[in-house]
C-alpha cells in the first residue's frame, strides 16, 4: 500500500492547506531551525523523500540543490505551481529505475511514519546516496507521540503532568481521520514502529546512526497549571531527529 493508496492523494488539498508555503508552526519554529544546524558543507544535493508540496526547498542554504519525491501527483503539482520545479512523482516503496547515487543528504521530514513499508523506503533512500553521505530522519517521537496510544494525565497528589503510553513495541498502522472538505471525511494512516525496528531497517540498508536529537515544544503555558505543563513540555520531546551515515 503506497502513500497515495492510503489516502494522501485524496487528502492532498487538505494537506497543502495545513502545511502551506512555509510549513506548519512546528516546522517553522522547531524543526527547520534545528535542521539548518546540520548543514555543514557549503554546497550539496538534497533529496526530500515524501516531500509533499516541497516547502523545505525554500529552506536550503545557498548553493544547495533540491529534488523532491512524493507518491501524490496532486502534491507534486502543488509544488510545481509554487515554482519548485525539481520534484518527481515516485512511490518510495518502489525501486528507482535508475538510482542516481549522487545525493549528499536524503531527508524524511515527518514522512517515514506516513508510509506502510518504511523498510523499503529506507532501502530506496540508500540508493540515492553516495557512500559516507547522510540520511536525516525526523519523526513524531515514537516513544511519546503515538496516536490513540499516548496522551496526557495529571497526578493531582503530586501536582504533576505525566505522559501515559498504552502501547509501544507493537508495530501498528493507526487510522487518522482528515477532513479534505466539509462534506468528506477520509482516512490516512500513521505507521508506528519501535526504535528497535527502525535501527534494524537502517542496518539492513547499510546505515549507522551517528547522532540522535530530541526536540521539545517551544510553547509556554500561562495560568494556574502552567508550572506543571511547562515542566512536562520540556521533559517529553515532540520530535526525534536521526542523522545516519551510509557505510556501504
Amino acid at each position: 500500500m503506497s502513500k497515495k493508496s492510503i489516502g494522501w492523494e485524496q487528502g492532498a488539498k487538505w494537506y497543502d492547506q495545513l502545511v502551506g508555503d512555509a510549513g506548519h508552526y512546528y516546522h517553522q519554529e522547531v524543526i527547520v531551525p534545528f535542521l539548518k544546524t546540520w548543514f555543514k558543507e557549503k554546497k550539496g544535493r538534497l533529496a526530500d523523500l515524501g516531500c509533499g508540496q516541497a516547502f523545505f526547498a525554500s529552506q536550503l542554504p545557498k548553493d544547495w540543490t533540491y529534488t523532491g519525491f512524493d507518491a501524490s501527483k496532486s502534491l507534486i503539482q502543488a509544488a510545481k505551481v509554487k515554482g519548485i520545479k525539481d520534484c518527481v512523482v515516485h512511490d518510495l516503496h518502489e525501486p528507482f529505475e535508475k538510482a542516481p547515487h549522487d545525493f549528499d543528504v536524503a531527508l524524511f521530514l515527518l514522512s517515514l511514519q506516513d508510509m506502510q513499508y518504511p523498510d523499503k523506503a529506507i532501502s530506496n533512500a540508500a540508493k540515492l546516496l553516495k557512500k559516507e553521505k547522510e540520511l536525516w530522519i525526523v519523526l513524531n517521537h515514537p516513544c511519546y507521540r503515538i496516536p490513540r496510544q499516548s496522551g496526557w494525565g495529571v497526578d493531582e497528589s503530586k501536582k504533576t503532568q505525566y505522559r501515559k503510553i498504552e502501547s509501544y513495541m507493537s508495530e501498528n498502522l493507526i487510522p487518522i481521520e482528515i477532513h479534505p472538505s466539509k462534506q468528506q471525511t477520509k482516512k490516512v494512516f500513521h505507521h508506528h514502529f519501535s526504535l528497535t525496528l527502525l535501527t534494524k531497517w537502517l542496518s539492513q540498508s547499510g546505515f549507522y546512526i551517528a547522532q540522535i536529537e530530541e526536540l521539545v515544544s517551544n510553547k509556554v503555558s500561562t495560568g494556574s497549571k502552567s508550572s506543571m505543563e511547562n515542566r512536562s513540555r520540556n521533559e517529553f520531546p515532540l520530535f526525534m531527529c536521526l542523522k545516519c551515515i551510509k557505510c556501504h
